[in-house]
């Protein structure tokens, strides 16, 4: 309870800073964004997470691109979770392996139109990514334009759910522009979206410009003058002082400070977990892992760091998917915990998501009474996301959102805790839990496939290679003038042609 206790004062004390440097914060985002041009004003947003691979779609940096409103796909996912039309108009099935899509009438952002030999280049570049974008991590898929319009895709064995995989921001469609300097993508001037991206700043801003050109009608927005900003203090701060109109990922310390007029709550299907490197170091010992999840108290995170914006952890699956509410397995076969006997550990997170380094104190204090001693390492996503790949950290808080890639429950597990997953940060390869989700990836009828989907994830948590702290709900700050902001479960939309001020 001490370490709750500590959190709560250590926010307080944030606050009472953060609201005497607005003035001295609120500076740095004075960019003459108040100028109209086309007839509408400028956007002017702060978004939590620098370009971590110099915007490439192909890893987390593709949310980035699809919540400005730069690239799309040939789907989308509706309100249900289900694929609607994006870039493709209608498809259908005509086997086992294999999908007819057809595309809309659309042209990239260089003035090209999208064809099926685009659409199909475009794919293919994705599906040679190294690492394979988490949408196809384990599938392969193969591309072939049938006739200008059509687009014919197959699969290695049957996917019953690829139109929702090809709702993923990892597989937008790019223009041939994208793909002209070898072993680099760049997506400026090569996506479809209402807006075009001009310019980048390194990881601090980018400019994007209105795209006239859009298949889906003018935005009224003349375009966006983007700040990446990890400190949520300052995100918040620059929405107060009237410096930017939308802030993504408001601190829940901060939110307080927001008229309600201005903040906006949304439930997502994103969790806190903990992660521990069953590869190497010291919880490659099953026991240690236990005795590390043993460990852990989940009862006050939610209402104590969270300040009731969030659920208790109650699998890797959370409230917000509704269909895996109160359906949880139990999961069996868990190792019997050892004695930690002083090992010591390295935990990492990042503080893009100001909650994270006080959920990874809380951790630390919780592990260091179970007798492991803990080094914590606190950074920008940007500067940790190569390391935790490749397995340099002990454990690794995250907030991931499960259906983020696909929308289908199965491809967050082959991604993230399988052999061959592109995002496994985890590090998990168990025989058992590839044979679990396999099967899962087998099972074509919806209802089944999410039974398959929560039997995997009860293997999966049966390794304690993962632990689910939290169920995030996410606050974002939007300026009072601003309308149209988009406020989407699955955190792959932000601003659209209707967002405005």
């Amino acid at each position: 309870m001490r370490a709750f206790v500590v959190s709560r004062v250590l926010r307080r004390s944030r606050v009472l800073a953060a609201l005497a440097l607005a003035p001295l914060l609120a500076g740095c985002f004075s960019s003459g964004a108040d100028t109209r041009s086309g007839g509408g004003a400028r956007l002017r947003v702060a978004l939590a997470f620098p370009p971590a691979e110099r915007l490439s779609p192909y890893g987390a940096d593709g949310t980035i691109l699809s919540r400005l409103g730069i690239t799309e796909s040939l789907t989308a996912l509706d309100g249900n979770g289900a694929a609607a039309p994006a870039l493709a108009s209608s498809w259908r099935q005509e086997g086992a392996r294999s999908w007819l899509f057809t595309l809309r009438e659309a042209t990239f952002h260089d003035g090209t139109d999208v064809t099926a030999q685009a659409v199909a280049a475009s794919l293919a570049q994705a599906a040679r990514a190294k690492p394979a974008p988490a949408a196809v991590s384990g599938s392969t898929l193969t591309a072939r334009a049938v006739d200008r319009h059509r687009v014919r895709i197959t699969t290695e064995r049957p996917d019953p759910i690829l139109p929702l995989r090809l709702s993923s921001p990892g597989l937008a469609v790019l223009s041939a522009r994208a793909y002209a300097h070898r072993g680099a993508v760049d997506p400026a001037g090569s996506g479809t979206g209402p807006f075009a991206l001009k310019k980048v700043n390194g990881t601090s801003s980018a400019t994007l410009e209105r795209y006239d050109g859009y298949w889906g009608g003018r935005a009224r927005a003349a375009g966006i003058d983007v700040r990446f900003v990890a400190d949520g203090t300052a995100r918040t701060n620059a929405l107060r002082s009237g410096d930017v109109d939308i802030a993504e990922a408001v601190p829940v310390a901060q939110a307080a400070t927001l008229d309600a007029d201005t903040r906006r709550e949304t439930a997502t299907t994103r969790t806190t977990s903990l992660l521990l490197n069953s590869r190497s170091g010291p919880f490659r010992d099953a026991g240690l892992r236990a005795a590390a999840r043993a460990a852990v108290d989940t009862s006050g995170l939610a209402q104590g760091v969270y300040e009731g914006h969030a659920d208790r952890g109650a699998g890797i699956y959370g409230p917000a998917v509704t269909w895996a509410e109160g359906k949880h397995r139990r999961p069996e076969g868990r190792a019997a915990a050892e004695p930690a006997d002083g090992t010591a550990v390295t935990l990492a997170t990042y503080d893009n998501r100001p909650e994270l380094p006080e959920v990874a104190q809380v951790l630390k204090q919780q592990l260091e009474a179970a007798g492991f001693r803990v080094q914590l390492v606190v950074r920008e996503y940007s500067r940790l996301e190569s390391d935790a790949l490749a397995g340099k950290f002990d454990s690794f808080v995250l907030a991931r959102n499960s259906l983020v890639d696909t929308g289908d429950p199965v491809a967050v597990l082959a991604g993230d805790y399988t052999c061959d997953g592109g995002y496994n940060l985890a590090l998990l390869c168990d025989r058992a839990v590839d044979r679990a989700v396999a099967a899962a990836e087998r099972t074509a009828d919806p209802a089944e496939r999410r039974t398959a989907a929560l039997g995997a994830e009860a293997a999966i948590l049966g390794t304690d290679t993962v632990v689910p702290l939290v169920h995030q709900r996410v606050i974002t700050g939007v300026g009072s003038a601003v309308k149209g902001v988009l406020l989407d479960p699955y955190e792959r939309a932000l601003v659209g042609t209707g967002t405005r001020r």
